[in-house]
């Protein structure tokens, strides 16, 4: 039910807020795991490459363990490739082009394959956290969308709501990159022991005029319930069909 067909294709942004109480973990582990059975399964050579931020390669691998997934395979077979992001910067460094080098050298290498790469920075706010200005995150996922393009890969980002209600410049600078935003929130109501959150999807500034993607308003989210393999989606008010 949930990505729908289309939502993330190459050389195409899609944004993913979440907030404290909902964290979209879940999706970015489901959109990689969806990513490398592709890859499996249709023969091709993509690869996916991860700029972490907050999570080390074990948190990653422990959590697709549980869905089956073994990313030690995929990286020994350098279809995937898990970069702590933070190692690649000096000590209050002035410049995120570290970053942009590592991911232009591991986009070269991938130049060859048959398949699309997938780009996951996870997340954006953490720079932001550490001292980065505004501008300067402005300027590198500025880059960093065109260095995917260029490339012919989906780039994924994931952004911290710390505000809700109240967007900030850079949510506002990546809602202009992007071609999708999938909107992960808390219940309104509260929380409930049935429902982990909802998800609404929108177009971004970039959404292509053709695009075949159903919108999801906020209105009529959809919800999910977060499991140890993974997350499961319902429409609003079946949860108890189908849990």
């Amino acid at each position: 039910m949930f990505p729908p067909a289309g939502l993330l294709l190459p050389r195409e942004l899609l944004l993913i807020t979440d907030e404290l109480p909902s964290p979209a973990d879940f999706l970015l582990h489901k959109l990689l795991a969806d990513h490398l059975k592709h890859v499996r399964g249709g023969g091709t050579q993509s690869r996916c490459i991860i700029l972490s931020t907050v999570n080390d390669p074990l948190r990653w691998k422990h959590v697709a363990s549980k869905a089956n997934s073994n990313l030690d395979q995929h990286i020994a077979s350098q279809r995937l490739s898990l970069i702590d992001a933070l190692s690649q910067l000096q000590p209050e460094s002035t410049t995120l082009r570290p970053l942009y080098d590592v991911l232009h050298a591991n986009l070269t290498a991938a130049a060859a394959d048959e398949g699309h790469a997938l780009v996951i920075l996870d997340d954006v706010s953490s720079l932001e956290w550490i001292g980065f200005s505004t501008a300067d995150l402005s300027r590198f996922l500025r880059a960093l969308s065109a260095l995917c393009r260029k490339s012919n890969a989906a780039l994924v980002i994931r952004h911290h709501i710390v505000t809700p209600g109240d967007p900030d410049d850079l949510l506002r600078h990546l809602l202009q990159l992007a071609s999708h935003h999938v909107d992960v929130r808390p219940l309104s109501s509260g929380r409930s022991g049935a429902v982990s959150g909802e998800i609404a999807l929108h177009a971004g500034a970039c959404c292509p005029p053709a695009s075949q993607v159903k919108m999801i308003p906020r209105s009529t989210a959809l919800q999910y319930r977060l499991t140890d393999a993974g997350a499961t989606f319902f429409n609003k008010g079946t949860s108890a069909g189908v849990l």
